[in-house]
């Protein structure tokens, strides 16, 4: 055993953090591998039949679809959009919440680590990013302000390219039930 006392701890006061709580480095990518492709097919069917949207008829469909591939992100961020858009602003807010930390899981066994980029560029990374903005526009929908306004802002932080458009809207209001053209 060493007579060493521990090393004091470390000061985090010099590590930059974004007010959404990462800390996110500039070039530094991280690219979601694609879904599966039984998983994308399944869900391109429920689209195709209902207008190529995730329409509140197409609900019940996509519920299937999350419940046959339940890490595939972007059918919890559909199934959560035909939610919104049938007035269920806490189901939606649900199903982006399972999305988006189902994504933050996978973007970490990627080597994200909460610091790089993830862009809407990437195809792979679509569904968590999907899940993210409807995450921000639910969370408005219910009166979470502050949460809402954190997930605008790493939207913003993660894909400086702004692939999504969130930049050009204005901050999201509480109780703002937004339409379906902002939907991605």
């Amino acid at each position: 055993m060493s007579s060493q006392p521990p090393p004091p701890p470390r000061s985090l006061g010099a590590v930059p953090v974004a007010a959404h709580g990462h800390s996110i480095s500039q070039g530094r990518r991280t690219e979601l591998p694609a879904e599966s492709a039984e998983a994308v097919a399944a869900l391109d069917q429920v689209l195709a039949a209902h207008g190529g949207r995730a329409e509140p008829g197409a609900a019940a469909e996509m519920a299937l679809v999350c419940a046959a591939h339940p890490d595939f992100l972007d059918a919890w961020a559909r199934r959560g959009q035909a939610a919104y858009l049938a007035g269920d602003q806490v189901a939606a807010y649900a199903y982006a919440r399972v999305g988006y930390h189902r994504g933050l899981d996978r973007l970490r066994r990627h080597g994200w680590g909460g610091t790089g980029e993830v862009r809407w560029s990437e195809a792979g990374n679509r569904g968590f990013l999907r899940s993210l903005q409807l995450l921000m526009l639910s969370a408005a929908a219910i009166g979470e302000r502050e949460e809402a306004l954190r997930c605008r802002t790493f939207l913003l932080d993660l894909d400086p390219e702004d692939g999504i458009g969130v930049g050009a809207w204005p901050e999201p209001a509480d109780g703002e039930l937004v339409g379906a053209d902002r939907l991605v």
